[in-house]
């Protein structure tokens, strides 16, 4: 049998797991038993553990950061739960994406241990980024609807104003005596910004000026010439 010496021979693939913890007191040895349980085995040196919030997005946690640089394709990924791959299921669907494109397969016990880069695990990612959608849009609805509410029984919305309308006219006086604008930004404790809004507001808006309308010649096929 002839060997070609120059072909690249594939390394087997590995497979790794990812656990996370929200706080110092929780032990992620749970997780890996878990993962044992299922069928799984994994290297203690290919098991990646973390202590971060779950409410952080995927690429504020390092311990993954690190973990992304080791996967190679066809390699396998293991996780116990859908949040142990991103923030919500936006982060979750972006990171399988990412994880799919570089040839890692993601296996979630909570589903059953489904590939998630598989038409099945595809179909299960549809799902819940739909219910995620409805979700964030039930959310955005009753922020309006809140806020609509609010308005209508004269509640004042947004950001209280730094200086009141007797310190804006003052500011005025003061600009037209010859203050500087750092200087009244430093005697008010406000900002250069502010300031300057304090004066624009109360200057008139400058005259504009109608210029006539000018005609261009005709071109040779009749379309103005500018």
């Amino acid at each position: 049998m002839d060997i070609d010496f120059g072909q690249k021979v594939s390394a087997m693939p590995r497979t790794f797991a990812y656990t996370r913890v929200s706080t110092t007191g929780q032990t992620t040895e749970n997780q890996v038993r878990e993962i044992e349980a299922a069928g799984f085995k994994v290297e203690s040196c290919r098991v990646v553990s973390e202590t971060i919030s779950g409410s952080s997005s995927i690429d504020q946690r390092p311990a993954f950061a690190q973990l992304l640089v080791r996967l190679e394709r066809d390699d396998v990924l293991l996780v116990t739960k859908m949040d142990r791959l991103g923030r919500d299921a936006i982060d979750v669907a972006s990171t399988v994406a990412k994880l799919a494109d570089m040839g890692v397969r993601v296996h979630c016990l909570a589903l059953g241990g489904v590939d998630l880069t598989s038409a099945a695990g595809r179909m299960t990612m549809g799902v819940i980024n739909a219910v995620a959608q409805f979700e964030r849009d039930l959310l955005i609805e009753r922020t309006h609807s809140g806020l609509e509410r609010a308005k209508a029984e004269g509640a004042t919305l947004g950001r209280p104003a730094s200086l009141d309308s007797g310190q804006v006219k003052t500011i005025k006086a003061d600009l037209s005596a010859g203050s500087s604008v750092s200087a009244l930004a430093k005697r008010y404790s406000t900002s250069r910004q502010t300031i300057m809004r304090a004066r624009d507001a109360l200057s008139p808006a400058p005259a504009v000026r109608q210029v006539p309308a000018r005609v261009g010649k005709a071109n040779l096929e009749g379309r103005v010439c500018r």
